[in-house]
């Protein structure tokens, strides 16, 4: 009975331990006290420590551990001392790493890397990517195989590997169900075979999660926007968008929402399937959340028939509005009568619809170059 116990506590602290799920150690190779080697080689390498023990302090107690091991890979790599204590701090996992397994994926990623410089980089962003356990090794390069099949560029595949890792590890022939899905529904809604390279890629790198995606909620997402009216053409547009918003909904939330849009814009099904078509958001985004960017809207002053126009605004925050508006404000633009386009866009796209706000008030009336007329006698 005490075995039992004992045996279970163990589990159940492992599984307290382990932040990431594959890189996996036993319980008797951890304990209280704290490996010396690692906080040594950790304090050398000018690595914050005392955040790995606020944040993850288990991966201290871990033995063995390869610091020294994991540093030298990132420096022959280019990387810089600096990057690669900034790398430690945020993944201090990776020293759990065993060296062959990471020259083994350092060989992987650069079969699909420009370069190391690249490679580094892709570390630096996402390093739970790439630190990794050897049980995964051939479903990752079984998948990158696949995926060179299907001729997407080397930045792309190494952008799915870095952003969606989860996809390579898993067997091959559940990403090639979902890419077979894609295709199918791509053309199956009349896109056109010659293009469909480009769409995939663009459609990937814009949302790499899609793979993970169960292939039956995209067809049961695009059969239920066919039922509301969508045609094959506006249903392309639709998945078109880049983002793969289509896998991430479901039917339920859907009806929510648009039963909601209608309401409050009080506008008809082809009424509302035109602006869907201009704003895909408002199939994704929460009752909740809309009611709280309509409610913001309202409140500055913009009007219905405003929204009607230009949809696309319901896509900022209500913070981002009230902001924009208040800096319009400034310099004599009255949201109310005035267009909604002005405050779509990027950040950047509002800073150069202001810029141009404030060259038309600080324009001089008159042209100085031009000679003033002299005085009638």
């Amino acid at each position: 009975m005490m075995r039992s116990v004992t045996a279970s506590l163990c589990f159940y602290r492992c599984q307290a331990r382990v932040f990431s799920p594959h890189i996996l150690r036993p319980c008797s190779t951890s304990n209280q006290i704290e490996n010396k080697l690692t906080i040594d080689a950790l304090y050398n390498l000018s690595v914050d420590i005392s955040r790995i023990r606020q944040l993850k302090s288990w991966v201290l107690h871990q033995s063995p551990a390869y610091t020294n091991e994991a540093a030298a890979l990132l420096k022959d790599m280019g990387a810089s001392g600096q990057v690669v204590a900034r790398i430690l701090e945020l993944y201090p996992e990776a020293i759990l790493c065993r060296p062959e397994e990471m020259q083994a994926q350092k060989e992987l990623w650069l079969s699909v890397c420009p370069s190391e410089k690249d490679l580094v980089g892709i570390i630096e962003k996402f390093p739970a990517s790439f630190f990794t356990a050897s049980s995964h090794h051939a479903n990752q390069r079984a998948n990158i195989l696949y995926f060179q099949t299907l001729h997407l560029n080397r930045r792309i595949i190494s952008k799915l590997m870095a952003s969606a890792p989860q996809s390579f590890r898993r067997p091959v022939s559940q990403n090639e169900e979902m890419v077979q899905t894609l295709q199918r529904a791509y053309l199956d809604l009349g896109g056109n075979e010659d293009n469909m390279k480009i769409w995939l890629q663009k459609l990937l790198s814009q949302n790499p999660y899609v793979l993970l995606k169960p292939p039956e909620a995209m067809r049961e997402n695009l059969m239920f926007l066919k039922d509301r009216g969508f045609t094959s053409s506006e249903l392309l547009q639709l998945l078109s968008k880049l983002r793969g918003f289509v896998t991430e909904l479901n039917p339920q939330a859907m009806t929510l929402t648009l039963a909601y849009s209608k309401e409050t814009l009080g506008c008809s099904d082809a009424e509302l399937r035109a602006i869907v078509l201009k704003c895909p958001a408002l199939l994704y985004y929460s009752v909740p959340i809309l009611a709280d960017r309509f409610k913001g809207l309202l409140s500055a002053g913009v009007s219905i028939n405003q929204i009607l126009e230009t949809p696309t605004v319901l896509e900022l925050t209500t913070q981002i509005v009230h902001y924009r508006i208040q800096k319009l404000r400034s310099y004599g633009y009255d949201i109310r009568t005035g267009s909604l386009e002005v405050l779509n866009g990027t950040k950047k796209d509002f800073e150069m619809s202001y810029g141009k706000l404030q060259l038309r008030r600080e324009r001089p009336l008159f042209n100085p170059v031009a000679p003033l007329r002299a005085a009638e006698d």
